[in-house]
């Protein structure tokens, strides 16, 4: 009986195999010549995939995409910063350690978790196999970028005792409290609690050292300013406006007629940052740092909601 019970599972997992996509077997194969990652294990992976089309629809209309006023009143919200005070609370030895270790203040830490998942409150519940492979094989615009998000999953999977066929995080296959992708998990995700394991779901150390490492090897600046706030004499033109590289210096820009409405190094590269606000638009000068929130999430809205957050938390904390 359990020769026969052996050969039904090794018939299903021939037919399973048989009726994989074309594009499955293609990736699967590279897999296992440039990794070493048994086909077979893969077969019996990808046999299960499921491609979900509501996830192109999602990629396609991305809240960060809305007015700075509509984004900021479902992001910066007061639950965020009471949530943001009791978290900092809770977990202030680990954070004024992460802070001194990588230079990076407690407050954009906990603003960054709390903008990604309410400080583990919600993480997500799509199966990231799922996600990764809609977008690697199903949204050619950015199929090229998910396929190697896909590859690295797979690595993971390879390297530690995660079980990536149940893992579940955002539809954009994004992980764990601080919803790293999983090329972030590689390079980034720290071991900060020192228990052998790189833990993004249970363990705040192991999240706020990995936030903590991801904007420290992007270059953040310590004690360095992120945003200032900016004068114009007139709408300035287009081409100053549509990059969030801080190129030119704040003295070139002085001479474009537009001037910090606060201190700030005239040597210091800027970028100019135009927001839609209900009584028309504002700008800000972004500093390197706020370039470097740009790299966790590459919007605006979001980096100034981290930054708008961590103001409100900041000043809660000072305040207590």
């Amino acid at each position: 009986m359990a020769g026969a019970g052996a050969a039904v599972a090794t018939l299903g997992l021939v037919r399973a195999q048989a009726t994989l996509r074309g594009d499955y077997a293609a990736f699967i194969a590279e897999m296992t010549e440039k990794h070493g990652v048994p086909r077979a294990q893969l077969q019996r992976l990808f046999a299960d995939v499921k491609s979900l089309p509501w996830i192109i629809r999602a990629m396609n209309a991305p809240s960060t995409s809305r007015p700075w006023h509509e984004f900021r009143k479902g992001h910066v919200t007061a639950a965020r910063i009471d949530g943001g005070v009791r978290f900092w609370q809770t977990h202030a030895p680990t954070l004024a350690r992460a802070a001194r270790d990588f230079g990076v203040p407690e407050e954009i830490l906990v603003a960054t978790v709390g903008i990604e998942t309410h400080y583990g409150g919600y993480t997500g519940d799509v199966r990231i196999l799922d996600a990764l492979a809609t977008l690697a094989f199903d949204y050619p615009k950015r199929a090229a970028f998910f396929r190697d998000e896909l590859e690295q999953y797979i690595l993971i999977g390879k390297e530690t005792s995660l079980d990536i066929a149940r893992l579940r995080g955002s539809y954009a296959g994004a992980m764990g409290m601080p919803q790293f992708l999983p090329s972030s998990f590689r390079k980034f995700a720290v071991d900060f609690d020192g228990d052998g394991q790189r833990n993004l779901w249970r363990s705040v150390p192991d999240v706020v050292g990995s936030v903590a490492n991801y904007y420290k090897l992007h270059d953040w600046q310590p004690d360095a300013a992120v945003v200032v706030p900016a004068q114009v004499t007139a709408t300035p033109d287009a081409a100053l406006t549509d990059d969030i590289t801080p190129k030119l210096s704040i003295a070139e820009f002085r001479k474009l007629g537009v001037v910090p409405a606060a201190s700030v190094s005239e040597d210091m590269p800027a970028a100019l940052l135009p927001l839609e606000t209900e009584g028309g638009m504002q700008y800000w000068f972004g500093l390197k740092n706020f370039y470097v929130i740009t790299r966790y999430n590459r919007s605006t809205n979001y980096a100034m909601a981290v930054y708008d957050i961590a103001q409100g938390i900041k000043a809660r904390i000072n305040g207590a």
